[in-house]
């Protein structure tokens, strides 16, 4: 396996600052946030649009440092009702990076409003009551499977060659089941971005996920979560209240380490090769309490310890 960290984790340094830590913290890469949800402090979407002198700049800069750049990511709601850029950010960044030789993309599936004519999003996550089946067909045919196979055909057109979701809440595809779904319909090209934060406050088991996805995980988010009991027991993990007030909700984003131990994650890199994945994980820092650098020094030291690096060598004797 390889060991990176997205680049909003360090959204606060400037761009070549960024790749002088990426250096001294030992990984081997990068992933480099293009817009959606991000300002994308480290990537001008436009500059990198119209320039190749741009692209072959910002190339040039991991490649003189020895690292990689381990995909380009346009997390956000590309099926957004009202804000129509979501969508057209995944597309450019598709585009930009088949000019950049760039072969994994990672993204949301999107969430559209429950029918036509709605102006927001609308996330169901149960069965009853019953217009809430209607609202899943509206969502799936209609939306979500043809705006996945027009991207489906972008990305072959631009030699983009993974299209890695992430399993994440308020989008269509959240669990295993609807990113098989998803990827049943659309082709090979649709694969699992694997965070288990966003697993953990579903209710899920990342571990018995990444052996159900198998060969479907494409990508994998390091990133944890802080499950918070006593708050938890009254209010539930369907948790609405600030992102910044760690000690009132049931549940927070935290650095690795601090959620789950380094037993769980070196099950979970075990796990991840059992299911066959031998590729990136890639460190995404959202702990607000603890100082970022801090947070993803901590966050690389834990996964040099537990994460497998050289290829197998094992052979029965022959006896």
């Amino acid at each position: 396996m390889n060991l990176g960290f997205v680049s909003d984790s360090l959204g606060g340094l400037a761009f070549d600052a960024l790749l002088d830590n990426a250096v001294r913290l030992g990984v081997s890469g990068v992933e480099v946030n293009t817009g959606g949800w991000s300002t994308a402090p480290h990537f001008d979407l436009e500059t990198m649009k119209a320039s190749a002198d741009a692209r072959r700049a910002f190339t040039r800069a991991f490649e003189t440092r020895g690292l990689e750049i381990i995909a380009l990511n346009a997390n956000g709601n590309p099926l957004h009702p009202t804000q129509p850029e979501q969508g057209e950010c995944l597309k450019d960044t598709i585009r930009i990076a088949g000019e950049m030789g760039i072969k994994t993309v990672c993204a949301m599936s999107g969430l559209p409003a429950g029918r036509n004519g709605d102006l927001m999003p609308n996330w169901v996550v149960s069965s009853w009551p019953p217009e809430t089946q209607a609202i899943l067909r509206y969502q799936w045919e209609e939306k979500l499977l043809p705006f996945w196979t027009e991207i489906a055909k972008l990305a072959s057109e631009n030699g983009v060659e993974r299209i890695a979701l992430e399993l994440h809440g308020n989008q269509c595809v959240y669990n295993v089941p609807s990113l098989l779904k998803l990827r049943a319909a659309i082709g090979p090209v649709i694969g699992a971005n694997l965070d288990p934060s966003h697993l953990f406050w579903m209710g899920a088991d990342p571990l018995v996920a990444a052996e159900a996805l198998g060969e479907a995980v494409y990508h994998v988010h390091a990133k944890d979560t802080m499950l918070n009991a006593p708050v938890q027991a009254t209010t539930s993990l369907l948790e609405n209240g600030s992102l910044m007030d760690i000690s009132a909700r049931s549940w927070s984003y935290i650095t690795l380490g601090f959620g789950h131990g380094e037993e769980w994650w070196r099950q979970f890199c075990y796990r991840l090769k059992m299911a066959g994945y031998d590729g990136w994980l890639s460190i995404e820092h959202e702990d607000v309490l603890l100082n970022s650098l801090e947070g993803l020094e901590k966050s690389v030291f834990l996964l040099k310890a537990v994460m497998p690096v050289a290829p197998s060598d094992f052979k029965p004797q022959a006896i």
